[in-house]
This record gives structure tokens, sequence and C-alpha cells, in this order.
């Protein structure tokens, strides 16, 4: 049942079904608008120009199909993007090749959950030729040592190894000329007071222990905790994200229009702060969710869709969401189970 534009509650038959879906499949395949002929040679059984153009009149004062210019073509709206997704898209399978491939490549990242998610989101980028991106959960699990790394003029890594084995690394900047002996007095510190607990455990209760007793640490090694802490805990956005891929949005762009809606993207992802917000709505539901344009008020503008999972850890809890973003013509049979399996191989390293 749709909704035309008119009001009228409508069904689509059989036959205005399997039209709409070949106009839809030809379109995501070409990018280009869809006319009679066309779907002519695609569809099963034999129906002439003159028939398929009205049934896309009909489907065009549903509501589901637009004109772009003059020509005879026809493009899917967005309302027709969604019903195709959600009850005419035939899903495909992942291969098992493709399977083991993922597994292997995420696994050989090593024990970092980081490492981990960056090969993840580097490999859905390009397996799916869009811009990937992951939120990276904040650690929860209780720590078992800190350490700080120098890596040159005001750069050091701070490392966290959990109690069950798992390392976090993150590069954090720091006052140039800041001694090693900072470092070391900062991971001892820490130390002391963080192994056994989580991070939001002990966070506030170290930086007021810090403001209020300034002169157990010298200057330095206290901005390198202040730093370790505000790296690793995220401050308020609840993990952080990584986006890989943006130049793969760029490879099939033809026409000024999608270049110009690329470039609204280009600059969505550089906000990463509001991506943040749209991959936590993963995070409040169950499997792959699919965001197309005006879904979600950050894609308006773009014409472009999300594509989304959640992943669990060990105790089956929500921890982040991985997933990738193109326009709203992805290949989203393919998709869907590529970002649903890559999700399900993460959760699995974080058992």
């Amino acid at each position: 049942m749709i909704r035309t534009k008119t009001g009228v509650v409508t069904e689509l038959n059989e036959r205005s079904r399997e039209i709409f879906r070949q106009l839809v499949e030809a379109y995501v395949e070409t990018g280009d608008p869809v006319g009679s002929r066309t779907l002519s040679r695609r569809l099963a059984v034999s129906l002439s120009p003159a028939t398929i153009r009205n049934v896309m009149a009909d489907l065009e004062d549903a509501g589901l199909l637009y004109a772009p210019h003059t020509s005879a073509g026809r493009l899917p709206t967005e309302a027709g993007m969604r019903l195709f997704v959600n009850g005419l898209l035939e899903i495909g399978k992942l291969a098992e090749e493709e399977r083991d491939h993922i597994d292997r490549r995420c696994r050989a990242a090593g024990k970092s959950v980081e490492q981990a998610l960056e090969e993840a989101v580097t490999l859905l980028s390009g397996l799916s030729r869009c811009a990937g991106l992951v939120l990276a959960p904040k650690t929860k699990r209780p720590l078992k040592h800190i350490e700080f790394v120098a890596l040159g003029p005001g750069r050091a890594l701070a490392v966290l190894v959990t109690e069950d084995g798992v390392v976090e690394n993150r590069v954090i900047e720091l006052p140039k000329g800041t001694p090693p002996s900072a470092l070391a007095e900062a991971s001892n510190y820490l130390n002391a007071r963080l192994t056994g607990r989580t991070l939001d455990e002990t966070r506030e209760s170290i930086l007021a222990e810090l403001e209020m007793h300034r002169s157990q640490l010298d200057e330095l090694s206290s901005r390198v905790v202040e730093a370790g802490l505000a790296t690793w805990a995220g401050g308020d956005k609840g993990g952080s994200l990584i986006v890989r891929g943006q130049s793969h949005l760029l490879e099939d762009v033809t026409a000024v229009e999608d270049l110009e809606r690329i470039r609204g993207l280009f600059d969505i992802l550089e906000a990463k702060e509001h991506l943040l917000r749209l991959l936590e709505l993963a995070n409040k539901a169950d499997g792959v969710q699919i965001f197309i344009g005006s879904d979600n008020e950050l894609f308006t503008p773009s014409g472009c869709s999300l594509i989304v999972s959640p992943y669990f850890d060990a105790r089956g809890q929500i921890v982040g969401a991985l997933g990738v973003v193109g326009p709203t013509r992805i290949n989203y049979a393919r998709i869907i189970p590529l970002v649903d399996y890559t999700a399900r191989v993460i959760g699995r390293l974080l058992g």
C-alpha cells in the first residue's frame, strides 16, 4: 500500500511492482534516468513501451518516480528508494571466500581494538566503493596496565592494556620538551589508581585529585595524565569516529549536480561530531539500519544514504557501530550483508 501526492492510498499490482523494481535496479547500475525502452528490454514479460509509460506515469503520480528534466527517463524519489529497500530489494549473500577474507583481515590486525576497527572500516570502504565509517567504543574493561611512550617532540603513544589482554593505543599531543621522566611519572601515577577499574569509574576522581593536590606531580606530568584521560575517555562524545575512503565517492560522478551533492557530503564527513550523533542512533537498535536522504536531517541536502550496524561485546551489549555512506543509488543488495557480516566479525573479536 502506498499513498499518492493527493493522499489517496493505492496498491502496486504485480506488473507495477516489477516495472518499478527493474527501473530502480537500472538506476542503481548506471545512475541515469531510465526510459520505457530500457525497461522493455529488462522485463521478463513482453510489454509495449506505451504500456510501460502509463505505469511509470502512475508511479510518478504516487510520488515514487520523478523526471529530472524533459526527457522520457525517470528516477526514483527518496520515497521510491525507501519502498524498494524495504519491500522489493532482494538481498544477496556474501560468498564464502569474501567472508574468509574479512575474517582474516580483521584478525590480522592484532589485539588492538583500534587497529581492528581501522582495518574493518578500510575493508568496508574498499569492498563497497563508498566511504566507510566506524564509531569506536570507549574502553569499559577493567585495566591492567597503562604506559606512555615518547614518539617525538610534542607527541606520545598512550597504551592501555585491559585485564583480558586487549591493547588500545592513542596518539596524544604534549607540550614540547616533555621529558621521559614525566611520561614515566604519569604512567606510575595512573597505574596506582586505575588498575582493576575502568576509566569511567575513576576519571573524575583523578581529575579532582590533580586539581586539589597538583604538588604530587610536576606540571608536565599532570598535563600528560590529563591528555591521556581526555583522549581515552573521549569527553562527552561516547567514542571516537574513524572515516576512510572518501575518495571512492568521486569515482562514478559525471553530472554537475551529483558532484555538488558529493561535495556537500564531504562537508558532513568533515564535521565528525554530527556523524557521531547519527551513528549513535544505531546503538538503539539491533541489526542493520538504513537511512536514505531525509530519513535523517544530516543527509537532507546531500542526497546520500547510510547503511550502518551496531556491534556487540562479549556480554551482548552494543558498544559501537560501523557502516558505509554513499549516494542513494548505492548497491544495497551487496552492501547490507557486507556491513552486517563485518559488524559480526568485530563483535567476535571483542568477545
